[in-house]
């Protein structure tokens, strides 16, 4: 699926949704998405008896790929010390999708603070942000911020202490945060300013 048509969707979709009466209704089913999209084949990337990996359906750069345990494990709260192991596959299976993929570009693998989608997921993302899909603030400072925990911290926290146990209430004020850029760290204003500056910068994996 392409990212601009599930960007595109994905807002004529709200709009259609977005009148009073929706708002005395609202439809919590959206945070369970995960879900579905694990059995949708257009969104697969790689599957076997542990994992799922798919394509983000609202990609945050070039390359942005969910790796998603197939147990049922809803958050990162949830993991407990024999969920190490798992941990360690997911991070493993995010590095062979991102050899498959390009091993030019700088990658992330990391998990964020507080998800706003229920099930356990891994984001394996390019650091390039270049998408459509990367709108606002909230998608900026929610990958480029101490939201976006990296994979090998927390696997080191589930090993060193057998739980991960964020406080949701610390994150509260990062995701409205001022921009910033990722890499030199100059304040934006506006998106559409920092998505300029930002095709200045290198993103090789050099």
């Amino acid at each position: 699926m392409a990212a601009s048509s599930g960007c595109g969707q994905k807002r004529k979709t709200e709009s259609a949704n977005g009148g009073a009466s929706s708002k005395k209704k609202p439809n919590f089913a959206w945070n369970k998405g995960l879900l579905a999209s694990m059995d949708d084949p257009e969104l697969q990337e790689y599957v076997d008896e542990k994992v799922v990996i798919i394509k983000d359906k609202y990609p945050k750069a070039k390359h942005h790929f969910l790796v998603m345990p197939k147990e049922n494990i809803p958050n990162l709260n949830s993991l407990k010390p024999e969920h190490l192991e798992l941990l360690e596959y997911l991070h493993e299976k995010g590095e062979e999708v991102i050899h498959r993929t390009d091993e030019t570009l700088k990658f992330r693998l990391g998990y964020h603070a507080v998800p706003s989608m229920s099930h356990l997921h891994l984001h394996v993302i390019s650091q390039d942000f270049d998408s459509p899909c990367l709108k606002n603030k909230k998608h900026w400072n929610s990958f480029t911020t101490e939201y976006f925990f990296d994979s090998e911290d927390i696997m080191k926290m589930l090993k060193e202490k057998g739980k991960v146990q964020l406080d949701s209430s610390k994150f509260q004020d990062v995701l409205k945060r001022n921009l910033r850029c990722h890499v030199c760290r100059k304040d934006f204003s506006t998106m559409p300013a920092l998505k300029t500056h930002i095709k200045v910068h290198s993103y090789k994996n050099t």
